[in-house]
């Protein structure tokens, strides 16, 4: 499956979960077209959803209804108007209004979408059973799964180890299965990770397209970091979780906190500010995402919605605090390396945390912003795989145990942790030596793997252990 683009990767969306709110939404899609291709011309009477194992029981708090509510208004995660998404939901309520296969239809969510907390799918834990009742009496229905990052897949498509975000793309240049191929192709041709990483999307996207759309992703990070770090309240979901990054940017650069768009970075440039204050201000941008992610705001997939801080806060740390100022090249050479880590470990492991517990949403976030930095920093190809390896080897085991099935505790901290944690890598490895090392990329990534098949499935984003219980048994007894 070496056909997997950086582009899979970092998708643009809202929060405040890939693999709870993005990937049903395009699972709504992707049967609506489905059924308007095998039965063209049917009216459709109803669409009923059915959703299994960890959707069932963290779907209401990660959005997933609301995503399929906004799918079946024909609105697109890319360019839905954030603010105006409950008043949207609040509408849909109320009059059922919809559309389904290009027909209009009554969609009531409290009727339509059904949370089956007790069935599970043996092909995946997030699955979603999809039914339309049509006018000749024949229902139509497909099964299908969310596999983290925003992927989805048929049965058949798992069972061949493809899904529908790869399409039918030609074999590029340079195919990498494996860090070892990226690396003896490095080798072979005397170049970085992310000119072999370039020349395979331009097998799959035209030159002119590769550089706005890697500027598209960017944006959209330094923008999502601008409004976490402008927005003060209480997140949605019963927690009462305070958003912290406003307060926190005012505390660190009082002078400087209103201006938290790109001229904060200009300003920070210009500052001598004691390392501890770096970090903080690392870890400020981290929160200030997934806040906003939380509370279902735009955000880039990187490779996860519930991971999405860790990479544009290192992006910051470069940019605001390396030796000289991050160009536009060097951002898109950060997004090429470390979405080329990302789908390592999507060929070969998972990034789903429904699968494999948090090691594969904030351990793979991390490992893909080690990766990146490193190279911006100077690093080999092979120092660049090492300090991938580092910061997965630092999460193995991480469990996904979500409060009260909300992408807030300790979903938002553990953000700022993978960002602290890439840094840390990226430094160790650029000083290190590749080939004394005694772990390999390929082996953190099977390890990785191995441990998420072992793990109890109550760690798997399913609110069933961990903090998810002993925290909320507490705060019941408070």
């Amino acid at each position: 499956m070496p056909t997997v683009s950086v582009f899979d990767m970092f998708t643009i969306g809202v929060g405040p979960s890939s693999s709870h709110t993005l990937g049903p939404w395009r699972i709504v899609q992707r049967f609506a077209a489905s059924a308007a291709r095998n039965r063209p011309g049917v009216a459709v009477a109803r669409v009923r959803f059915e959703l299994l194992g960890s959707l069932a029981l963290t779907g209401k708090g990660h959005a997933t209804d609301k995503a399929i509510g906004l799918a079946m208004l024909g609105a697109e995660p890319e360019s839905v108007e954030v603010e105006r998404i409950d008043a949207m939901l609040e509408q849909l309520a109320e009059n059922g209004r919809a559309t389904f296969a290009g027909q209009p239809i009554h969609f009531d969510p409290a009727r339509d979408i059904a949370f089956l907390r007790n069935e599970r799918h043996p092909g995946h834990a997030n699955a979603i059973r999809c039914t339309a009742e049509l006018a000749d009496g024949e229902p139509f229905g497909r099964t299908y799964f969310s596999t983290g990052g925003g992927f989805v897949a048929s049965a058949g498509e798992l069972d061949e180890t493809l899904d529908d975000a790869t399409g039918e793309r030609p074999m590029p240049p340079f195919p990498v299965r494996f860090g070892k191929d990226l690396l003896q192709h490095c080798l072979a041709e005397g170049v970085s990770i992310s000119d072999i990483v370039l020349a395979n999307e331009r097998a799959w996207f035209d030159d002119d397209a590769i550089e706005p759309r890697a500027q598209a992703i960017w944006r959209t990070m330094r923008e999502s970091i601008r409004r976490g770090c402008q927005t003060r309240g209480v997140l949605p979901g019963g927690l009462d979780v305070q958003r912290r990054a406003p307060d926190l940017l005012a505390e660190l650069v009082p002078e400087h906190a209103k201006s938290c768009g790109d001229s904060l970075t200009e300003t920070l440039r210009a500052l001598t500010l004691p390392f501890e204050t770096m970090l903080r201000l690392v870890s400020c941008f981290a929160l200030a995402v997934n806040e906003e992610n939380a509370a279902m705001g735009r955000v880039v997939t990187a490779p996860t919605n519930g991971a999405a801080g860790v990479i544009p806060a290192v992006m910051m740390y470069r940019r605001a605090f390396g030796e000289s100022p991050m160009t536009e090249a060097e951002a898109l050479r950060f997004i090429l390396v470390s979405g080329q880590i990302g789908a390592l470990f999507k060929q070969n492991a998972t990034i789903s945390a429904a699968m494999g517990g948090c090691q594969a949403e904030i351990g793979v976030s991390s490992a893909m912003a080690a990766g990146g930095l490193c190279e911006l920093m100077g690093g080999t190809p092979g120092q660049v795989l090492m300090a991938a390896e580092i910061a997965m080897e630092h999460h193995l085991g991480m469990t996904c145990d979500p409060v009260g099935g909300l992408v807030q505790v300790p979903c938002i901290e553990r953000n700022a942790m993978g960002a602290l944690k890439a840094i840390s890598s990226a430094v160790l490895a650029v000083n290190g030596d590749p080939s004394q090392a005694r772990v390999s990329f390929d082996e953190v990534v099977a390890t990785m793997w191995e441990t998420a098949q072992q793990m109890n499935e109550r760690y798997k984003e399913t609110s069933l252990g961990g903090l998810a219980v002993n925290l909320s048994v507490r705060l019941v007894e408070c």
